[in-house]
């Protein structure tokens, strides 16, 4: 499996922003950072996806920043994977109507697993990723729900399996005990889904912190997610991306 770099940016009122183990309270903002420059710079330096988080919309769905994503895609070529706030049919048709590629669905999936099973039914598996942000607990991992504020008696796997009979392709699995923490990537979490799941596209996110972290992940997720190593000058996209072709 060839493993990408998929660089990832949070937006909050048109700002970027990191927020650590995805607390609204522990907040940082990047002002000096303009969304549509950075985008533009991943772009440059070889990205071919970016994993857009609208936090806005994560926390009420009438604040989806739309008009932000719409100008995102018309200022570059690269593909586009948002979330946040995704509630019905209409919501995900109104991101492919701007020129989304891919729609990431999070707490629907536990919330209303019979309109997530519809929604991936009808725009099919390749266009559908399917967010599953985990708490560790006594050698498990249970998924959160609500832009990570509540923590539900869901199991990972239990969560893949179920999903994969209605025609899951992708997944994004964060562990959000490391998430803005730069304190390393949970390595066997995903060499425990590749296992059991060797079908499915994961992208890992959560605590990135390193090169290092790329090469061990490398052949075992079809994506890494780098958001706050890549704002803060740990590595860039283009060191990401050799690290991953050299491995």
């Amino acid at each position: 499996m060839r493993t990408n770099l998929i660089p990832a940016l949070d937006l909050i009122d048109s700002k970027i922003v990191r927020l650590r183990k995805g607390d609204y309270k522990q907040k940082i903002t990047y002002d000096e950072l303009d969304p549509i420059e950075k985008l533009k710079e991943y772009e440059d330096m070889g990205a071919k996806w970016i994993h857009l988080v609208d936090l806005d919309g994560a926390k009420d769905p009438k604040k989806r920043q739309i008009k932000l994503i719409n100008e995102l895609i018309k200022q570059s070529n690269v593909n586009l994977q948002v979330g946040g706030g995704v509630r019905n049919k209409d919501d995900i048709k109104a991101l492919f109507d701007v020129g989304v590629k891919r729609v990431a669905i999070g707490s629907l999936a536990i919330t209303s697993p019979k309109l997530c099973t519809e929604l991936l039914e009808y725009f099919t598996g390749d266009k559908i990723c399917i967010a599953l942000d985990v708490v560790p607990s006594n050698d498990d991992f249970f998924i959160a729900i609500n832009a990570w504020q509540e923590q539900s008696e869901q199991r990972l796997f239990e969560s893949i399996e179920f999903y994969l009979k209605y025609g899951l392709k992708h997944i994004l699995c964060t562990d959000i005990s490391r998430d803005g923490t730069l304190q390393g990537m949970n390595i066997k979490l995903y060499e425990n889904i590749a296992k059991n799941f060797p079908n499915i596209n994961t992208q890992a996110s959560g605590g990135l912190n390193s090169l290092s972290d790329l090469k061990k992940l490398s052949g075992i997720c079809s994506g890494v997610i780098a958001g706050k190593a890549l704002l803060d000058g740990i590595f860039n996209v283009k060191e990401g991306l050799e690290c991953l072709q050299s491995v």
